[in-house]
C-alpha cells in the first residue's frame, strides 16, 4: 500500500512468538497481528527491538515478514526493520523485506564499526538510494552507540532521504527539536516523528509528535489507541489518566531478577508472558541467549495485567 505522509497513530513493534524449539510460531504471529488490528492500530512494525530481530536468523526474519505482510494484505502499512551492522548488509535486508511486501523500512546507524557523523549520513543516503520504499531512521544509541541528532535527521529529510524518525533515544530535548523542525521547516513536508517511549506518549503528542511505537502496545493495543485519540481530541485529563494506567502496566518489564538476567530478557519476557496469559500466543519463549522468566515472575506479570483490567 502507499505509505501515508506523515505516518501517524499507533504503530506497535510486533513481538515474534516462538515455539519451545525457538522457531517462529506463525500461527501465534497471525493471532497477534489480528489482536493488534482488532485493537485499532494504525500500522505494524516488524523486525525491530521488540521483535527480537537481533536474535533471529535471516531465515526467521523472512518467515516473520512473509507471514505478517501476507496476512495483513494491504489493510495497514507494514514497516520492517532492515537492521544490520553496515550498509551492504542493510541493503541486503532492505531487498529481502521489500520483496516480501514491506511498505517502509526502519534503519539504524551502522554499528560494531566505528563511524563518523559523515559516514552515518552517507549510510542513510546509500540505503535510501537502494530502497524502493520510504526509509525511517531509528535512533537507538543504547544499542548502536551512535546518536542521531535532530539536525542530521532533518537535513536528510530535506534531501528526500528519510521519511520519518522512530526515536528510542530517551533524549527528550533532541526529540522536541526534531518535532519542531518537522513542523517549522518547509523543506521537510510529510516527515513523521514517532516516539518509541511507552510512558511519555501524552507528552510527546502534546509536543506535536505524529505517533507512537510502543512495545507495550502488543499487550494493550486498545489502551494506546485510546490514549492517542484522547490526545488528538484535546481530552488531556482522560489522556493523562490512560497514560498513568499504562505506566502502571509497564511496570511488568521489571519483574525479572536483575541478578540473573538483563533488562531485555525481563522486558521481552514480560511482554510475551502477558500475551501468553491473555491467550494471544501459545508459548512465551524468548530467543537465546535471553534468560526465561521463572514461574513466579510470570505470576507477577499476571498481577500487572489484572491491575490494568486485562485479566
Amino acid at each position: 500500500m502507499t505509505m501515508p505522509t506523515p505516518l501517524t497513530g499507533v504503530v506497535p513493534p510486533v513481538c515474534t512468538p516462538l515455539t519451545p524449539e525457538r522457531e517462529v510460531d506463525t500461527a501465534s504471529l497471525v493471532r497477534l497481528v489480528d489482536h493488534l488490528v482488532s485493537g485499532g492500530v494504525d500500522g505494524l512494525f516488524v523486525l525491530g527491538s521488540s521483535s527480537e530481530t537481533a536474535y533471529l536468523t535471516d531465515g526467521q526474519r523472512k518467515v516473520v515478514i512473509d507471514t505478517v505482510a501476507g496476512h495483513v494484505g494491504g489493510q495497514l502499512p507494514v514497516l520492517a526493520g532492515a537492521i544490520d551492522m553496515t550498509t551492504p548488509r542493510v541493503l541486503d535486508q532492505v531487498r529481502a523485506v521489500t520483496a516480501a511486501g514491506a511498505d517502509g523500512v526502519v534503519v539504524t546507524a551502522p554499528f560494531y564499526t566505528r563511524t563518523h557523523p559523515a559516514e552515518v549520513a552517507r549510510h542513510f543516503r546509500l540505503v535510501a538510494a537502494g530502497s524502493p520504499v520510504p526509509v525511517f531512521a531509528y535512533d537507538l544509541p543504547v544499542s548502536v552507540h551512535s546518536k542521531l541528532t535532530a539536525e542530521l535527521v532533518l537535513d536528510l529529510a530535506a534531501e528526500g532521504v528519510l521519511a520519518g524518525l522512530k526515536d528510542s533515544s530517551g533524549d527528550e530535548g533532541n526529540f522536541r527539536e526534531a518535532v519542531l523542525g518537522a513542523r517549522g521547516r518547509a523543506d521537510v513536508p510529510g516527515f513523521s516523528v514517532l516516539t518509541g517511549s511507552e510512558t511519555v506518549v501524552d507528552a510527546a503528542l502534546g509536543m506535536g509528535a505524529d505517533g507512537v511505537v510502543p512495545g507495550l502496545g502488543n499487550v494493550d493495543p486498545e489502551g494506546y489507541v485510546r490514549l492517542y485519540r484522547y490526545c488528538r481530541e484535546g481530552e488531556w485529563a482522560l489522556a493523562r489518566a490512560e497514560q498513568e494506567r499504562l505506566c502502571g502496566l509497564f511496570g511488568m518489564v521489571r519483574v525479572g531478577d536483575a541478578g540473573r538476567m538483563g533488562g531485555s530478557s525481563s522486558a521481552l519476557g514480560a511482554f510475551k508472558a502477558a500475551l501468553f496469559l491473555r491467550g494471544v500466543i501459545a508459548c512465551p519463549a524468548t530467543a537465546e541467549p535471553q534468560v526465561p522468566l521463572s514461574s513466579g515472575e510470570v505470576e507477577r506479570v499476571g498481577k500487572f495485567l489484572a491491575g490494568a483490567g486485562l485479566l
